[in-house]
């Protein structure tokens, strides 16, 4: 099984016909993703080709979901458009946005996200790398060929960390993995995905990967501490940013001693979460985690 996205999910791209969204809907598609067209309203009624297959664009999100049943669309129009983009898509009733765009301006990232919420529209994102579930579908810009189907859950902030821990425990393999962004503000966070990989029979094991910054792990810990069953093993970037200096996403913003790495690390081992110092102690404790489950 996976969470959000399975080999059924029906995508499709809002920006598909400019460089990105060409560029990436090429390599969803070369790894089992079953996009079924674009969205561009001055480009309606044509189509690109990718390879062995011809991908319709359509003029609204609606209408493609009129014309093929989708059930999720990627996000790779510019920020300036971005809001306009997710609101459509909320509207049209699509069940599930990722959001590729960095750049948002949050008080529009406010509004969306809110938006969505209200009209039932799950938003993975802004500003992150989507999600996949190996072996079955791909909606973003996840590498698609570094790791396999697999018994491990993955919700990180981190893009790049993200690929980092699926390449380390390529040999064991995930059922999905969800890169939530790392903006102040986002549509899923890490608690929306422990409680879907805690209701999914086939993760054994969860990873999470977080960030200096806000406190959205010290809420996570709270909440596996009350409501996840499954082990969970974390990673927090940033024990070596300078004190005082913005580092990397703009969520990554440190207030006095709150947000800082060694909080979050605390926190989660209050509530019996092993948190590894780098990414490749990380992948060993999952390892011997899940060695000692067997």
């Amino acid at each position: 099984m996976a969470i959000y996205l399975t080999e059924e999910s029906k995508v499709l791209v809002q920006g598909m016909t400019g460089a990105e969204g060409t560029k990436h809907t090429r390599r969803m598609i070369a790894a089992g993703t079953n996009v079924v067209g674009g969205v561009n309203p001055r480009k309606a009624g044509t189509q690109v080709d990718f390879d062995d297959r011809a991908v319709p664009v359509f003029g609204s999100v609606a209408e493609g979901m009129r014309a093929t049943g989708a059930d999720v669309t990627v996000v790779f129009v510019p920020p300036a458009f971005a809001k306009a983009a997710v609101v459509e898509a909320a509207d049209a009733g699509i069940p599930l946005a990722v959001v590729i765009t960095e750049g948002i301006p949050v008080h529009d990232s406010v509004a969306f996200t809110a938006y969505a919420k209200q009209k039932g529209t799950r938003i993975v994102g802004p500003n992150c790398p989507g999600l996949i579930s190996p072996g079955q579908s791909n909606a973003g810009i996840i590498p698609a060929d570094i790791t396999k189907q697999g018994r491990i859950g993955l919700v990180s902030k981190s893009g790049t960390l993200t690929y980092q821990l699926m390449y380390e425990l390529r040999d064991i393999g995930f059922t999905s993995c969800v890169g939530i962004g790392g903006d102040p503000v986002i549509g899923t966070t890490h608690i929306d995905c422990l409680a879907a990989f805690e209701s999914d029979p086939e993760t054994e094991l969860i990873v999470l990967i977080g960030e200096i910054g806000g406190d959205a792990e010290e809420r996570a810990a709270a909440y596996i501490r009350d409501s996840v069953t499954k082990p969970v093993v974390a990673y927090i970037a940033g024990f070596t940013a300078p004190e005082g200096k913005t580092m990397g996403h703009a969520g990554a913003i440190v207030s006095g001693s709150s947000g800082t790495a060694q909080a979050k690390k605390e926190a989660l081992e209050a509530v019996g979460v092993r948190v590894g110092s780098t990414p490749t102690e990380t992948a060993r404790l999952v390892l011997d985690r899940l060695a000692a489950e067997q």
